[in-house]
């Protein structure tokens, strides 16, 4: 890994929660506004996940070596179409903090501000790595 830290990624990313569904994965910027189309790679990653599971935090992409802010900007400001090429080029991953929601609780209770932006990586999920963090051992 370069010299990007987990708190480098608050910078470096676009923010999103993802939201597994039954049958869909579905993305949403803050504002509430849907952004699965132009993040369909994550999306498809996103569907490793036991429906019910909410995650929340960034979309990054890695260009040579390194986190791309730009390059995620880019994607997140194209047509759904040069989105799409983008994500071939340049696939995305997700970096999560954040478990909002899981099947197996009745709700999650974010930890505090100060925990959470302290705490590791402990997801990432990208079309080329295993998405489930019970199957990676990735907690």
């Amino acid at each position: 890994m370069s010299h990007e830290t987990h708190r480098s990624l608050e910078n470096d990313g676009h923010r999103m929660i993802m939201v597994r569904a039954e049958d869909t994965v579905t993305l949403y910027a803050r504002s509430g506004r849907v952004l699965t189309p132009y993040w369909m790679d994550l999306a498809l990653a996103g569907m490793e996940l036991r429906p019910g599971t909410v995650l929340d935090r960034e979309a990054v992409i890695w260009r040579h070596g390194r986190l791309d802010f730009g390059a995620a900007r880019s994607r997140a400001a194209s047509s759904v179409t040069r989105a799409r090429a983008l994500a071939a080029r340049y696939p995305a991953s997700y970096a999560c903090w954040d478990l909002v929601q899981h099947p197996a609780r009745r709700s999650a209770t974010p930890a505090p501000s100060r925990t959470r932006s302290d705490a590791p990586c402990s997801w990432n999920c990208s079309p080329m790595s295993p998405a489930d963090p019970a199957r990676t051992g990735n907690r």
